[in-house]
């Protein structure tokens, strides 16, 4: 598209969208057809000139949330209005989570912490937050941290200063790439504690991922990309919960060769646990979601008004 062009198209729109002429008055001005009018700001949006942004009434999404409660039984869904960058959308969940904390949270009650970007935005939300003696305790051990950090050991310490409470490491790593150093990992004493300090927690934050061969499991060297395909063709799995869980999308545990490789809570430590908050911003993940929901394990769902749209279509599956 040349400048000329992308002139025409930018007058055009400003003329539609913004000064609110018709297609007929707009073709009278420009001398064009109506017909062409409606082919440029087709082109417009095409073209990134006009970019239209739905922002869902409070009113749609608590209909949608109760939709969501009535097909799977959970607690809440909290659904956050549509963002075309993938950063923004992440920052528009994770502050309706932690809203939710806010407004949850009470002396004495401990959280359990997962990983992850999702995660780990939630502890990185800028806001004003009411003092809380409460517990962060990590729900999976540590990650070299490559860039951004994302591990639980680092969201803990960001939700302990905004809540003012305090934090619990799990001193160990969170892969193992022998099962048998992880089961004596396992059943060492202080990381035992911890974890069964993490099994009894009021709230769990985990992350619901998507089996993408590019994941951030992937990119840590805990899985290959060949594993996670096979798990995907051969097995049916459809996704995991906090990174290692799997699940087809029946929501029903896969037993994949990439089990038993990880020092965290179990999904049926989690399924014990009262309320556990997954947490899946990306528009790539409607399909992980609907398997998680159907574990039974996540009691809310912290995602985009978009992901729940298609959710509850593929649910009439």
């Amino acid at each position: 598209m040349d400048l000329k062009e992308e002139s025409l198209l930018t007058e055009i729109a400003i003329a539609y969208y913004e000064h609110e002429l018709t297609q007929e008055e707009i073709a009278q001005k420009f001398n064009i057809s109506r017909i062409k009018v409606g082919r440029l700001l087709r082109k417009a949006r095409q073209e990134g000139v006009v970019e239209i942004n739905v922002r869902y009434h409070p009113v749609f999404t608590s209909q949608l949330e109760k939709r969501l409660i009535d097909e799977f039984g959970i607690q809440r869904a909290l659904i956050a209005i549509d963002e075309h960058n993938e950063n923004d959308q992440r920052k528009q969940v994770a502050a309706l989570v932690s809203s939710y904390l806010s407004n949850t949270l009470k002396d004495g009650m401990t959280v359990a912490i997962g990983q992850g970007r999702n995660v780990a935005a939630v502890g990185e939300h800028v806001g004003i937050f009411p003092d809380k003696q409460c517990k962060f305790i990590c729900g999976i051990g540590g990650v070299q941290r490559n860039g951004e950090p994302v591990d639980a050991d680092h969201t803990c310490r960001n939700l302990a200063r905004k809540f003012n409470g305090i934090n619990e490491t799990l001193y160990a790593p969170a892969y193992l790439e022998d099962k048998s150093f992880r089961d004596v990992f396992m059943q060492n004493g202080v990381i035992k504690e911890t974890l069964d300090r993490a099994r009894k927690a009021d709230i769990a934050l985990v992350g619901i991922g998507d089996m993408n061969e590019n994941s951030y499991m992937v990119q840590l060297g805990w899985f290959t990309p060949q594993e996670v395909t096979e798990a995907k063709i051969h097995q049916g799995a459809i996704g995991d919960i906090a990174g290692y869980g799997f699940f087809n999308l029946q929501g029903e545990p896969i037993d994949t060769v990439m089990n038993n490789r990880v020092i965290g809570l179990s999904l049926e430590d989690l399924r014990a646990i009262p309320c556990v908050i997954g947490i899946a911003s990306e528009s790539t993940k409607a399909m992980a979601i609907l398997g998680a929901l159907r574990t039974g394990i996540i009691n809310i769902i912290a995602t985009s008004a978009s992901n729940v749209n298609t959710i509850l279509n593929l649910s009439k599956v």
